[in-house]
């Protein structure tokens, strides 16, 4: 089987992160959904996976770059899955087992001291346990474990590739 470049699957891979940042920017500003914590945090995994993928573009890296890239990759995915899946957790508890609704993010992060907010975001509010938009069955953090897992395979195509082979 013939597997386009590296740098040609890298390019895609963040052309694609910039689609899922542009989506969530039409849910919060057009939609007018209210991004929780773990949203937030999710979109920074993805931000950091298009980063990752832009710099190993332009780098266009051979042998041990490709696996030192593919794990990053493969790092950054499997951390922005279990944001997900912490996510669709809550979504799933009934709603008085879920945690307690708390202010808006830009409120936590002017009263809360960072240790506190980090420790918000990655373990989300009750905010995270309502589900606001749903297609195909599943809700927007189920989406976006797809897209990590995608990213996950990405990350391990990259890692055991032998070299980059183009027709």
């Amino acid at each position: 089987m013939l597997i386009p470049k590296s740098r040609h699957l890298h390019i895609l891979a963040f052309l694609a992160v910039i689609g899922l940042l542009a989506t969530a920017m039409f849910f919060e500003h057009v939609m007018m959904l209210e991004p929780c914590p773990l949203c937030i945090t999710q979109r920074i995994a993805f931000l950091i996976l298009g980063l990752t993928s832009l710099i190993a573009a332009i780098h266009n890296p051979a042998g041990r770059g490709l696996r030192v890239y593919g794990g990053l990759i493969l790092t950054f995915a499997i951390v922005g899955a279990g944001l997900a899946i912490r996510q669709l957790y809550l979504q799933g508890l009934p709603p008085e087992e879920a945690p307690a609704c708390m202010p808006g993010i830009g409120y936590l992060a002017d009263v809360l001291p960072m240790n506190e907010l980090i420790r918000v975001m990655f373990s989300g509010t009750g905010d995270c346990a309502e589900v606001q938009w749903r297609f195909l069955g599943l809700s927007i953090p189920g989406w976006t474990l797809i897209a990590f897992i995608g990213y996950s395979l990405f990350g391990v195509l990259e890692m055991i590739r032998k070299r980059d082979i183009v027709r």
